[in-house]
């Protein structure tokens, strides 16, 4: 019930307490206007938070509580307009205090009406200054926050609906998967989802993971709108909105594409690295055993050409030496093959242009292959020259060519190919022991049965084969791949079970012309009457030199050491020739010895043997400069004509530099 309508005395009642009531109200302006809007009412809610005591507010117009730019745009009277022909105007926006200060308003201004004539308008204001600037500040954070998401380019960071279809788009995604925002809104995430994935449902259980476990994150490929591939960090968190209604998914997708091929890449040059340490320590084994091995077969080799000489008119006695002979000689190819292994070899390398010499090499490599193989030769145009040892390529083609011959079981197709090689930074950071440059590769392939990668993997290991017992020794490829090694280049295995194996050879390019290739020829073997001093810590070694070079006419002295031996030469005897273990015991070392030698006899040639050079003479895969080297084990004619080579050798370089 109205108060118009209560009974004359509860209107004297009612009226009172409501007037108290309202001039109670501190949080609330509640005041009247009259028709033209000035003000006759006043509570204590108005005067708390626009300061005017209703003395001094009372008969004002209610436009002073307006901004100037509102007055002046006519706010306050179409304010009332709206009150009185709609009944109620209801507003926010800034009014002013007493003191000029501005707050927020929340506005009401109903119509009064009496018997339906207007007689006023009841005003309530209510200062929510406060909750402005709280949702001015909410507004500004989504504001920077949306800023912030589509400022993300490293990252695409969309919404999915709660089927999984795509509902915002920021321009990481735009970035990393190709769409623009109106191409994709609208569609099913599914679609950066790789054919396979979609047909196993990955989509689908990525999103009923997230909603039932609170989080989906994987890493995987993902398609881009061109159809390439990227590999991609997902994560998919479900969201929930203020009660904690499901409302869809949070979706952030990162490129990890380089990370993940440069984990793959680190992974394959730490195997790399350990497959290199490991050959590394095998090799330093093996040329260890080959020194002993190859010191061993010197006495054995000497001491059988000694009594050879001693059993003439003996053709039994004669047969079974040459027959040791011929032992010795398979046992010291066989040290060789492990020196090239180790990389202790002497090397001789030249420029050369390797095309052309295997080339020449056609007619013996088809007479050692047999006629049911097919061999052809593929020879690139403007071929590189190349710094090796020549006669250690020949040996590295003819084992790979007999390895693929049995590969074959002696029936298919060789290809031989020759041509340049471009090595660059991405091949070297895969390949630890590779260093990025210009190459020239030898490769030979067959198209017999191919090798699984286990196989692959122990290939170039000394003593490793799958050969039948008896039918290899398993070091023709140990050779190939330490003469390579050696020479500064890189080996690499390509196979596949059923289809044939490709083994390919990098060797170092040269810029330097190529030179001539020396021709060896046969010379006699003939001795001297020169002095010759033997300086070797094998004392069996020793005796054997001792007496093939005394059996060959030479005056022979012989020392156990290198200090031995300088003691020798200190005593002013005539010597024409050192000949020296390049590998001896005690403080001086051999390279030493013959330095101090030369300096107190300048006409001294020196000539220095060993089983393994230990890099005491060889440098960068090669004999130091003016060196000369007779590698064990060495027959008599080997060691005779070294011996006239080197002295010859001497006298013609002191001739033409008499100073």
């Amino acid at each position: 019930m109205s108060i118009r309508n209560l009974p004359e005395d509860k209107k004297l009642i009612e009226v009172p307490r409501f007037q108290l009531l309202v001039d109670a109200i501190t949080d609330y302006a509640i005041y009247m206007l009259d028709i033209d809007g000035r003000v006759i009412s006043w509570n204590a809610g108005a005067q708390k938070f626009k300061g005017y005591l209703s003395q001094e507010i009372i008969g004002q117009h209610f436009s002073r509580f307006h901004t100037a730019e509102d007055q002046k745009a006519g706010v306050p009277v179409r304010a009332l307009q709206i009150a009185d022909t709609e009944g109620r105007y209801e507003n926010e926006g800034w009014r002013v205090r007493k003191d000029g200060s501005c707050f927020w308003a929340s506005v009401i201004i109903d119509a009064i009406r009496e018997n339906g004539q207007l007689v006023g308008f009841a005003q309530i204001t209510r200062d929510i200054t406060d909750r402005k600037k709280a949702e001015e500040a909410l507004r500004l954070s989504e504001q920077q926050f949306r800023m912030l998401v589509q400022g993300v380019t490293d990252y695409a960071i969309y919404m999915l609906d709660k089927d999984g279809y795509v509902s915002n788009w920021n321009a990481g995604a735009q970035r990393i998967k190709g769409y623009r925002q109106e191409e994709v809104i609208g569609t099913h995430f599914s679609r950066f989802y790789t054919q396979e994935d979609q047909n196993s449902g990955v989509p689908q259980r990525a999103l009923l993971t997230a909603r039932t476990e609170g989080r989906f994150e994987q890493e995987s490929w993902r398609v881009r709108k061109d159809g390439s591939q990227f590999r991609a960090h997902v994560v998919i968190d479900p969201i929930y909105n203020a009660f904690y209604e499901f409302v869809g998914y949070a979706k952030i997708t990162r490129d990890i594409t380089e990370k993940y091929e440069a984990a793959i890449a680190l992974k394959k040059t730490e195997q790399a690295l350990q497959h290199a340490q490991k050959m590394e320590t095998i090799g330093k084994l093996t040329g260890g055993i080959a020194h002993d091995f190859n010191n061993l077969l010197q006495i054995i080799s000497g001491n059988l050409q000694l009594l050879s000489a001693e059993i003439v008119g003996n053709p039994h006695a004669q047969r079974r030496v040459n027959n040791a002979l011929a032992g010795v000689r398979r046992g010291a190819k066989l040290a060789s093959y492990l020196l090239s292994f180790g990389r202790r070899q002497a090397l001789d390398p030249k420029v050369v242009n390797i095309g052309r010499f295997v080339i020449d090499m056609e007619d013996m490599l088809q007479r050692s292959l047999g006629e049911t193989i097919e061999v052809e030769t593929i020879l690139a145009d403007d071929l590189w020259n190349t710094f090796v040892d020549v006669a250690q390529v020949e040996n590295a083609l003819l084992n790979l060519a007999v390895n693929a011959r049995d590969a074959m079981d002696s029936v298919g197709k060789l290809t031989i190919e020759i041509g340049n090689a471009v090595l660059d930074e991405n091949y070297a950071r895969t390949h630890a022991e590779v260093d990025a440059g210009d190459y020239v590769m030898l490769a030979v392939s067959d198209v017999g049965s191919g090798m699984p990668p286990e196989v692959v993997a122990q290939a170039f290991e000394p003593f490793f084969s799958t050969k039948a017992e008896g039918k290899g020794t398993g070091l023709g490829l140990s050779m190939v791949y330490g003469f390579v090694k050696q020479s500064g280049g890189h080996v690499n295995i390509y196979s596949e079970l059923g289809y044939g194996t490709t083994i390919k050879l990098y060797l170092p390019r040269s810029t330097e012309q190529e030179g001539r290739l020396a021709i060896q020829t046969a010379e006699k073997i003939v001795g001297g009457t020169e002095t010759i001093l033997v300086a070797e810590d094998d004392e069996q070694v020793r005796t054997t030199a001792i007496e093939i070079l005394s059996d060959l006419g030479y005056k022979v002295l012989h020392a156990g050491d290198a200090e031995s031996a300088l003691a020798i030469i200190g005593t002013g005897v005539k010597i024409d020739l050192l000949f020296t273990d390049v590998v001896m015991p005690g403080a001086l070392r051999s390279p030493e010895l013959a330095h101090q030698a030369r300096e107190r006899l300048p006409d001294l040639a020196v000539l220095f043997t060993s089983g393994y050079t230990q890099n005491a003479i060889v440098h960068g895969g090669r004999l130091d400069a003016g060196v000369e080297l007779l590698s064990k084990p060495y027959s008599r004619e080997a060691l005779a004509r070294k011996v006239r080579s080197v002295i010859a050798n001497c006298k013609q370089h002191k001739a033409s530099n008499p100073l």
